[in-house]
């Protein structure tokens, strides 16, 4: 197994079973197979702080201990899956090679943030996109580490519910918000 994949806390057992990397022809097995896929490659690139799967250099496709590999069209099936779910978007859609990985969908981490800064006594107050971001207050939060983008397409949700504004800092990492 690639050195990436070691350092996860432990492959589910159905990583190691043959028919996993063959897309099943039985609607409610693939079906099965698919949110097996989604749920690998999200635990996978979240597990291991990754923002972005390349599909040619995923390890995950591949398992060498049982000499298994989903060929390039089933990994389109499995990609495009993914992202139908919500939980990918193509960097380059036309090419479909780079996919950004949303560790959480944009109104989950919108919740999560309000839900941080309720309960570390934010509202009221202001803080930056970089301490949501990569503040000592955030550690171990969902959010902490995530795509600048995504960060603040949850601030962008939050702020049409009415629960927070941001404002322009010198730089990106500058802005602010206050929470509501």
């Amino acid at each position: 197994l690639s050195l990436s994949l070691t350092r996860m806390s432990k492959l589910p057992d159905f990583y190691y079973f043959p028919p996993f990397f063959t897309i099943q022809p039985v609607l409610s097995t693939r079906e099965k197979q698919l949110g097996q896929w989604r749920e690998l490659i999200l635990k996978y690139h979240t597990d291991l702080k990754i923002k972005t799967l390349v599909v040619h250099e995923c390890p995950l496709f591949q398992n060498s201990t049982i000499q298994r590999n989903l060929t390039p069209s089933d990994i389109q099936i499995v990609m495009f899956d993914f992202v139908l779910s919500g939980h990918g978007e193509w960097e380059d859609s036309n090419q479909k090679t780079r996919c950004r990985i949303l560790w959480r969908k944009p109104e989950q981490l919108a919740s999560d943030v309000y839900e941080w800064a309720v309960k570390n006594g934010f509202v009221g107050s202001v803080c930056t996109v970089y301490e949501l971001h990569s503040g000592e207050d955030v550690n171990g939060m969902s959010f902490q580490g995530a795509d600048e983008e995504l960060l603040r397409r949850a601030l962008g949700i939050l702020e049409d519910q009415g629960k927070c504004t941001m404002f322009q800092g010198e730089t990106s990492s500058e802005d602010g918000i206050k929470f509501f």
